[in-house]
């Protein structure tokens, strides 16, 4: 059996999907199923234990020796959330909870870190074990995976082999739900829809034009690749922290104009000024270092940005198709 957390939210029930499609293993996700507004995301998949979150724990006993390895990926991801005692409980101290069950049966773990680890990129995007005491988060979120991170490389006793992933800007099918936290180019889209055009944040930053702040912007279908790799080839790579990104940084620009061609529209790219309140600490650029993970023989291509987005647009914006299929 596959432990999946976080299942009814976007990238854990793309990755149940990639899961059922793959293999033939028995499957469970974990998460609160009482929010409706997420059901879509379980449309297309079938015989799928739900587990409650709040009865996980307990739904664990006796199973240790059924499971071939979980992947968690629940989590709050509110990046504008201030109070740290919501992350504490739900991203912390479940996750330490999920570590211990995880080392004391010897059960592979797969767990969701982020890029909002790297703050304003002060210390660079580097997935070195070494810097995380000095990143400098910019949110509680960010805090809270970092925190984790750090509290994990301090254990005497682990997992068999555990990965912390961190997704750098992830977008795709079975985000609809995700309100004000969705992709830009799920926002994107919607404007383009309405308006017929997109608006965009001025630089206020001096020698870096409008719209030509950087971002590595990876396809939901590239996050299931690498933890299908990660699943199959535990017992050769290295347990650690990785970087998941593309490797390559795309400009708002770029990533506009291939919304624009994959709606077959003419680009009508506006720029407003950024708020006052996010300015000082708006990123210009996030680009992942992924020499670690290739280190470790992952070979697989990511998508260009503009395949992906053609990708997403095509079969699942313009369609409103919310299912992740494959």
């Amino acid at each position: 059996m596959i432990i999946v957390t976080g299942a009814y939210g976007f990238i854990g029930s793309c990755t149940l999907a990639m899961l059922q499609e793959s293999y033939d293993w028995e499957l469970a996700g974990v998460d609160d199923f009482s929010k409706t507004e997420k059901e879509q995301n379980f449309s297309l998949l079938e015989n799928v234990r739900k587990v409650e979150r709040r009865e996980f724990f307990s739904w664990l006993e006796g199973k240790a020796n059924s499971i071939r390895a979980i992947v968690h990926l629940g989590a709050r991801t509110d990046t504008v959330e201030m109070n740290d005692s919501v992350f504490k409980k739900l991203n912390l101290e479940f996750s330490q909870r999920l570590w211990s069950f995880c080392s004391e049966f010897k059960i592979p773990l797969i767990y969701a870190s982020s890029a909002a680890t790297y703050g304003a990129g002060e210390c660079g995007y580097e997935d070195s074990h070494e810097i995380l005491p000095e990143l400098k988060p910019l949110n509680p979120y960010g805090r809270s995976k970092n925190d984790f991170d750090i509290w994990a490389l301090k254990q005497d006793v682990s997992p068999p082999s555990w990965y912390g992933l961190k997704f750098f800007n992830v977008f795709g099918p079975n985000e609809y739900h995700k309100g004000r936290m969705a992709s830009v180019i799920f926002h994107f889209f919607k404007q383009i829809k309405q308006n017929g055009y997109v608006k965009l944040f001025k630089s206020h930053r001096h020698g870096i034009k409008d719209g030509e702040q950087k971002r590595d912007f990876i396809y939901v279908k590239d996050i299931m690749t690498v933890i299908q790799f990660l699943l199959e080839n535990h017992k050769t790579v290295e347990s650690g922290i990785y970087n998941l990104g593309t490797g390559k940084a795309s400009t708002y620009n770029q990533l506009a104009k291939s919304i624009f061609s994959a709606m077959n529209l003419s680009p009508d790219i506006r720029y407003i000024d950024t708020p006052k309140d996010i300015r000082e600490s708006y990123q210009y650029y996030t680009c992942a270092e992924m020499q670690k993970l290739r280190s470790q023989g992952f070979i697989a291509d990511f998508h260009s940005l503009n395949d992906a987005v053609h990708d997403y647009v095509s079969n699942y914006l313009e369609n409103n198709n919310k299912a992740f299929n494959g």
